[in-house]
């Protein structure tokens, strides 16, 4: 189950290219703090994409043009100067020091999370989510989108081992049951659109109870 897990290409294009929604984009942003050789590669899809732009024929602007550019500017996930931590958590990624972060939530037996008060995209948002040694989540799957990037500690899946910096995509197709085998708690940060569902009798059981 080892193994190094990185963003999809499709992903780190996205991102190269601005397209990523605000809160994706803030968990690839950690992710390459954490891996410098795919921040590298990353800015290389940029100067090709700028390159690019240079050859093409001049285009008129639309009039709101410069409207909607200052518009973009706070979610904009290109290269931002370093700046005041805003946040009390010193261990993150540089990218994660830029946000303001709320308290911490109890979820359940050793398992914990707090919110990152990065730009949301409709229900789409980035939470810090902990979870202590041989602690597992309830097997569950997704409403949306979800993206994790482990900060430190590590866990498994059915499938696969995570560990520090590395990067898990799921979706609705994807069911899973992550399991802290680190012997500390496993800390990363996710990118979660909607709420999980939970599998089985039991998970639709105690589903309203389980909000993140």
């Amino acid at each position: 189950m080892t193994g190094v897990h990185n963003p999809s290409e499709e992903r780190l294009l996205a991102y190269a290219a601005g397209t990523l929604s605000p809160p994706e984009a803030v968990v690839v942003a950690a992710h390459l703090a954490m891996r410098p050789q795919n921040e590298a590669w990353v800015r290389t899809l940029q100067a090709v994409g700028g390159r690019l732009l240079d050859e093409l024929e001049p285009q008129a602007l639309a009039e709101d043009a410069l409207a909607r550019v200052m518009a973009r500017a706070e979610t904009d996930a290109g290269e931002v100067l370093a700046s005041t931590p805003l946040n009390d958590m010193a261990g993150l990624p540089e990218p994660l020091r830029r946000y303001a972060l709320g308290p911490w939530r109890w979820l359940g037996p050793g398992m914990r999370a707090r919110d990152v008060h990065a730009p949301r995209d409709g229900d789409c948002r980035v939470i810090l989510l902990e979870i202590g040694p041989g602690r597992e989540t309830p097997k569950h799957t997704h409403g949306g989108i979800e993206l994790t990037c482990v900060i430190h500690g590590a866990y498994a899946t059915e499938t696969a081992l995570f560990e520090p910096g590395d990067f898990e995509e799921a979706d609705g197709e994807v069911l899973h049951q992550p399991r802290v085998v680190s012997p500390d708690p496993c800390l990363c940060v996710v990118a979660l659109d909607g709420q999980i569902q939970l599998d089985g009798w039991l998970g639709k059981l105690i589903q309203p109870f389980i909000k993140l």
